[in-house]
This record gives structure tokens, sequence and C-alpha cells, in this order.
């Protein structure tokens, strides 16, 4: 992917002082405009949809614009939901894992209840000992009642310099804390652990995003990985809930310790471009890490589980049992793009898809839970009282969905009407996959 991500760049290089030259008493901001458009035609994956003028005057506007031109077979609707644009100095910021807010994630976990849903311990929520499972009762002063007020909640939680909270703790005491915007180098990790119950070793961990410093999150690999050996773990339990994606190259040193010895040296997945790029099409294969030989694999999704964790997920089924627990199907996007320069911006039109060892691929309503469980908001990670953790414990160590407790319908109900909202207060987060020498998708 290095020479193609090489060669992709002098032609854009080339085109864009070329474009330069022709149209010299055009603005800069103009030829930028014609460098987008004359490489979205090229590049984005269904351009032969695309209709010849792109409307948008600047790189955001235009790669919103394309969307709507990605029908594929068997989908009603346009399928292209994550074509974007970024000024270059911000995404080198956030594709090296850095940020600068509060370091944690809110969610409803009924239309009235709002919850802390997850904390970097490297920010400022961190550091401030704030958990998951928090409930939020006030926000600079505002009572949170309901799902009315999630503009003014995204507004105070992500965007805000300083914002001063009112949580309800687990023990129904309650807490002020104020919290100033830093910027910070995020930790994917949330939690590892390990759990025994009678023969049963389970290995269980929590994984926000495949972003970050790369060298770092391998290490942390290995040590969880050598953790569970050392252990005994015969089962591994991968929380990818609330993870929107990031390196490709990570999702696959994960594949590589997760794939049974009997994967090793076949194809983990594919990339596919249009018909005008096929040449560039290309497989990467299993290099066998680790000496866990797992027969199943479980993972915990939500809607929020997208792209790099799903292609974790598809690249794993040919090779042993996938059982995926959660509140509903993933995000669904089976599809990449990486980033091309036009002036000091990068646009990122989807430009391929990944396909499995098994010609699996398009994916694009997300893949369904084999065993529907509510979120549990209102439990630390790790609680083994959690329901999405509790029930997978529950079948590691049953053999059986049906033994399991009866379902929390009104729960789960009241899961489905907070969906549209929670993804709302999930849209500052990064949805994408990220591949070596930026190719991203």
């Amino acid at each position: 992917m290095k020479r193609l991500h090489f060669i992709l760049l002098l032609v854009l290089v080339a085109g864009f002082v070329a474009c330069k030259k022709k149209n010299k008493d055009k603005s800069y901001d103009e030829l930028v405009m014609d460098t987008v458009r004359s490489y979205t035609k090229d590049i984005y994956l269904w351009y032969n949809q695309l209709p010849s003028a792109l409307s948008g005057n600047d790189p955001g506007a235009a790669m919103n614009n394309i969307r709507p031109y990605s029908k594929e077979p068997g989908f009603s609707n346009p399928v292209d939901r994550w074509s974007f644009a970024m000024l270059q100095k911000d995404w080198n910021q956030l594709s090296s894992g850095v940020e600068a807010d509060f370091g944690m994630k809110v969610f409803f976990r009924t239309t009235t209840d709002l919850r802390i849903a997850a904390v970097d311990r490297n920010g400022p929520a961190g550091a401030a000992q704030i958990k998951r499972g928090w409930k939020i009762n006030s926000i600079n002063g505002v009572t949170i009642n309901d799902t009315s007020q999630r503009n003014f909640i995204v507004n105070t939680v992500y965007y805000a310099p300083t914002t001063r909270f009112n949580f309800t703790l687990p023990d129904n005491s309650t807490r002020d804390v104020t919290l100033n915007s830093q910027v910070f180098t995020n930790n994917p990790f949330l939690l590892d652990s390990v759990y025994t119950y009678g023969t049963n070793k389970i290995g269980y961990f929590v994984l926000n995003s495949f972003l970050g410093d790369t060298t770092q999150v391998r290490n942390e690999f290995d040590r969880i990985f050598n953790k569970f050996a050392s252990a005994g773990v015969n089962d591994v339990v991968v929380d990818l809930r609330y993870n929107g994606g990031g390196f490709v190259s990570l999702s696959q040193y994960l594949v590589n310790y997760l794939t049974p010895s009997s994967g090793n040296g076949q194809v983990m997945f594919s990339y596919s471009f249009n018909d005008k790029y096929t040449r560039f099409n290309s497989t990467a294969t299993i290099q066998k890490k680790g000496n866990m030989n797992l027969s199943r694999v479980f993972f915990i999704i939500s809607k929020q589980s997208a792209s790099a964790s799903e292609m974790t997920i598809n690249s794993m089924k040919p090779f042993l049992d996938v059982k995926l627990v959660g509140p509903a199907n993933s995000h669904g996007k089976p599809v990449g793009f990486y980033p091309i320069p036009a002036g000091n911006w990068y646009i990122f039109p989807v430009s391929f898809r990944t396909i499995n060892k098994n010609n699996e691929a398009n994916y694009f309503n997300g893949f369904t839970p084999d065993y529907i469980s509510a979120d549990g908001l209102d439990k630390n990670w790790g609680d083994v009282n959690e329901d999405c953790l509790s029930r997978t414990i529950r079948f590691i160590t049953t053999g059986n969905w049906s033994r399991m407790a009866p379902i929390d319908q009104t729960l789960l109900n009241e899961q489905l009407r907070v969906v549209n909202t929670n993804i709302i207060l999930d849209a500052p987060q990064f949805k994408g996959m990220v591949g070596k020498q930026n190719m991203k998708f």
C-alpha cells in the first residue's frame, strides 16, 4: 500500500499544479475546489453515479454532497454516510490520538437518564476519577431532564473549555466536578481483566478505538495477551461497544492474536477499489501471534461499533466461531477512504471496500447480535453484573443463551428510543479505519 499511496500522491500533486497553471485567474480556494472535484470523480467508489457538476463551496460541503450518489444493489437508500473533509492540522492531531476535551463520552440510558459511558484515563475526567455509570444530574446548573437537551449536552461536554457537572454515584452520593478541557493523548484501553468460573478462564478487555500511538497500542496488546496466556484463558471477550475504528494495522494486530494457528498465512481481508484502480486491489494475510488457540471469540457491540471494529469481526468469521452480544446492530461501515491533500485540507471520499476470506462484505446494515442485551450504562466496565458482560459470561459457563435471566424489555425498549439521540451524542467521535501510509477506511 506504500507504493499505492506514493503514486496517488504524485498524481494528485501533479494535477493540482497543472490545474493552477491552467487557471491563473482563479483564487486559491477555487483551485482547491477544482482539485476536490477532479479527484473525487476519479477515486470515489461510486464515481460513475456522480453528476457531471459536483456542488459545494468548500471541501467539507463537497464531501457531504456526494453521499447521495452511492447506491448499492440490495439497498434502497444511498449507503455512504462517511465521506468527509478535514483541515490537515486537525487530521494530523486526530489520527495521532491527540484530543482536546474532557476525555469522556456520555449517553442516555433511558430518555431521562444521562450517564457517563466511557472515560479516558489520560484525560481530565480520568484525572478527576469520574467513572462509567455515574448519572449526570445537571450541567452548568441546568437539570438534565430528557433527550431534547442533546444539542446543549454536545456543546457543553465536547466543545466547552470549562463545564460544571453534578453526578449521582453508584452509592447514591452526589458530587460536583468542574472539568477544564485539556490537550492529551488518548489511551484506548479502558480495562482488561481475567475472570475464573470453575474451569472457565475468561479474558476480557475494553478497547475504545484503534487510534493512538501505534507502538504503545501494540505493546498493550502484547501485555494483555501474554497475561491471558499466562492465566490459562480459554475464552476471550473483546468489548468494542463504543469503538468507532482507527488504524487498520492495529485491527490486523488484534486479529493475529485472536485467530487460531490454523489460519496462519491465510487471507485476512482484501481491498477492492473501483474499476479504474483494480491494479491497486491487494490482500492482507494472517500472521499468527501468541500461543492462544481459540475456537471461538465473543465481541460486545453496539450501534457505535464501526469500521475497523467491524472489519476485525468480519475478518475473523471464516476462522472461528464469532459470537456477538449487544443492544443493537453495529454501525455498518464496510468501505474505506484515505486522506487526499487539497490545499490545506484532506478530503476522504469513500474509495474502496474490504472483503473477508469468504468473500463476505457489504454489511451496510451492520452485524446483528447473536444475543440482544441492554447496554448496562449504570455499571462500570468489568462489573460482572453489567448486562452485556453478565450474559456473555453466562453463555460461556452454561453454553446456552436460553438459560439467561429474562431480558428487561422495558429497559431495552427505552434504549431503542434513545438510539438516534446517542448517535448525535457520539457524532464528535471518529468513525473510520486508517491504513498504513495514511490509507484510511
